[in-house]
């Protein structure tokens, strides 16, 4: 049986050294948070509000931030170097976005965003920390409290919103696993009435028929998502 790591509302591994700077806090940090509400967010968003908290709201603009967040939401990598073009991808994607420096309150990071993403029929709204050396939190989704952590990188991770009963997760981890791709860490939140747990996988990557293949075969999964763009077979 292939041996991973499983953590429970703590750290999983979705990064390595790998990054586009200046900063790993303000810049890879930031796009890894972005590429999260993406995630969870169940269709492409038409409109995105970034509410700044501490210094991501006093030193966004010179440390590239914005760039980086909004590269994210698009599901950017954080070492790919269009993150500089963020602006220019989103206006020919019609995405609209605005950037607002707000005090979140004292309980939050200084290096904190809330993200709210709209369609015209759906909100959502994610918000998480860049703690340092590329590593996020994500704290908050929607009204629900969780605790997520991760690190921007190397490894490509899944979001899984899934009732609360093993035997759903542990056919997925089966399905997963015979598609000779291996799990380095699994973290688990509660969410709602359901789990939601990031898969860290490493190895072969993974790709988008696979996911969709997965979806919709898994009994008792609302959704699986990817932190960053799958490549089609």
């Amino acid at each position: 049986m292939p041996i991973y790591k499983m953590t429970n509302l703590s750290i999983f591994d979705i990064a390595g050294p790998i990054m586009v700077g200046p900063s790993s806090s303000h810049t890879a940090g930031a796009c890894k948070i972005g590429q999260f509400a993406r995630a969870l967010f169940h269709d492409t968003p038409k409109k995105v509000t970034f509410y700044l908290h501490g210094s991501f709201g006093e030193v966004y603009k010179g440390h590239a931030t914005d760039m980086a967040l909004l590269a994210g939401v698009m599901k950017m990598k954080t070492s790919d170097p269009n993150i500089k073009n963020a602006f220019e991808i989103a206006k020919e994607r019609h995405l609209q976005y605005k950037f607002i420096p707000k005090d979140l309150g004292p309980k939050f990071h200084p290096n904190t965003v809330q993200i709210i993403l709209e369609d015209g029929k759906n909100k959502m709204s994610v918000i998480g920390s860049s703690i340092g050396g590329g590593m996020i939190e994500i704290v908050k989704i929607d009204e629900f409290d969780v605790y997520l952590k991760g690190t921007a990188g190397k490894h490509l991770s899944l979001v899984i919103c899934h009732q609360k009963n093993p035997k759903i997760f542990d056919g997925l981890i089966k399905k997963i696993n015979k598609l000779g791709i291996k799990i380095a860490e699994i973290a688990q939140s509660h969410f709602k009435d359901e789990i939601l747990s990031v898969l860290s996988l490493e190895g072969r990557r993974i790709t988008l028929e696979e996911v969709m293949d997965l979806e919709r075969n898994a009994e008792g999964v609302d959704f699986i998502r990817s932190l960053s763009k799958l490549q089609t077979q």
